[in-house]
């Protein structure tokens, strides 16, 4: 088949992703003319119906921005308001998001390894036809995932759309009998955790090298999750209070999500650009099971995140542990409250990248304003720059159900969560002289 044809495809439903979207390619005499990722579920309008409410019901409001990363959006806005009240809520509040935060990556981790990419570099159209033949990996990772679901309900009461967080900390703090279950279950994940990295690292996964930016949040002592700040491998090292200074959205006529560039131009956030910036803050075992894979870290491969997601379960799995091995139930889960005008910032690591609320509150701890700008919004343009690097004269060959497969496997790589973007495939294929 003629590289030099031109052509329009059409991809009306990207299956396997969380939301709706589409994508429009534009190919003339060979060469990539345009690639448009649109996202047209309808703006959900979180940050203006959180206007008027309270400070207390912004947690559960914003968990259900996304079922499969409730806990990002509630860590990153208790953060921001209690940083308007200055609110300490301790340490034990703190190592406890911190394991919340693990269930979480260890769910939806696993659930995007296992049931939505694996299926591509694996040649099946869906995990219930890849169970057929590699049934033991797809219970590894329905395992792996009930098993973040358990720890999320540990301190959330529930795993979809959890109710424990609140700003000061939790609203009950777990038994030490439940603590001590909770613990044996992780001890026994270890060993599907460890096989589980060099299993994606086993995967066929493509060779492409490109040249991206990776930002992610960086603490001085710890693999980031709920503090740090903003970095990149290209320089920026900021306070999360100065993102709007680096990064700007804007609207673009084919989508209702916002694309967020840093200086003008389009970056990665998610596992690969925490791993890539973060890899000497991993404890040396993950560390090693990481370098056993054979890659050199850090990656320009950006299909290497579906190991660096792996390395990722394996981290969360063992810090869970090194957590509950210091729990002890506390005299009071929260701290006392004391509402104060202000404006306020959080950043958290949701599974897929860095999540970036802002919120201004009134004296009677009421919102103001909130903004709130999430991983997938932020990959967008990373996303679509990726398409074009990706869809080489060998690519653009083959026949248009290649193609549309090819685009599909680029997206779901990234592991976009549509509905995060709260204001996604359908690929339209243009050939048209």
């Amino acid at each position: 088949m003629s590289t030099g044809r031109t052509l329009d495809i059409n991809l009306p439903v990207l299956a396997r992703v969380e939301g709706e979207g589409a994508l429009d390619l534009t190919v003339r005499d060979g060469r990539v003319q345009e690639v448009r990722l649109r996202i047209f579920e309808p703006p959900r309008l979180f940050e203006k119906f959180l206007e008027g409410r309270g400070y207390a019901e912004v947690p559960d409001l914003v968990a259900r921005i996304c079922g499969i990363c409730p806990v990002a959006y509630q860590m990153s806005a208790v953060h921001a308001i209690e940083q308007v009240f200055g609110v300490d809520p301790g340490p034990w509040a703190r190592a406890m998001r911190r394991l919340f935060y693990c269930g979480e990556w260890i769910e939806s981790h696993a659930l995007h390894i296992h049931l939505l990419a694996a299926p591509d570099f694996l040649g099946y159209p869906s995990a219930p036809a890849m169970a057929a033949d590699h049934a033991g990996a797809v219970r590894r990772g329905l395992a792996l995932q009930a098993l973040g679901n358990e720890l999320i309900a540990l301190l959330g009461g529930r795993s979809v759309h959890p109710v424990g967080a609140c700003v000061g900390g939790f609203h009950r703090a777990p038994a030490q009998e439940e603590a001590a279950r909770m613990l044996e279950r992780l001890r026994e994940a270890v060993a599907l955790a460890e096989s589980l990295v060099a299993w994606t690292a086993g995967l066929p996964l493509p060779g492409t090298r490109q040249a991206f930016t990776s930002v992610s949040l960086r603490h001085p002592g710890e693999y980031p999750m709920n503090e740090g700040r903003l970095v990149s491998d290209r320089g920026l090292d900021i306070d999360i209070a100065d993102f709007e200074q680096r990064f700007a959205e804007r609207q673009v006529a084919h989508s209702t999500a916002l694309h967020c560039l840093l200086d003008g131009g389009d970056y990665l956030v998610g596992p690969l650009a925490r791993l890539n910036l973060n890899f000497d803050r991993l404890p040396p075992a993950v560390q090693a099971a990481a370098r056993a894979t054979g890659i050199e870290w850090p990656s320009a491969n950006v299909f290497h995140g579906i190991v660096a997601r792996a390395v990722e379960i394996h981290y969360a799995v063992l810090e869970a542990i090194r957590l509950l091995e210091a729990f002890s139930v506390p005299d009071a889960a929260r701290v006392p409250v004391v509402p104060r005008p202000g404006v306020g910032f959080g950043c958290t690591e949701a599974p897929r990248g860095a999540l970036w609320h802002r919120y201004e509150l009134d004296a009677a701890g009421r919102v103001v304003r909130a903004r709130i700008v999430p991983p997938t919004s932020q990959n967008q343009a990373r996303i679509e720059a990726d398409l074009r690097a990706a869809l080489s004269a060998e690519v653009l060959a083959r026949d248009d159900d290649a193609i549309r497969a090819y685009c599909e496997t680029v997206i779901r790589n990234y592991d976009p969560c549509i509905s995060c973007a709260t204001h996604f495939l359908d690929l339209r294929v243009d050939r048209s002289p």
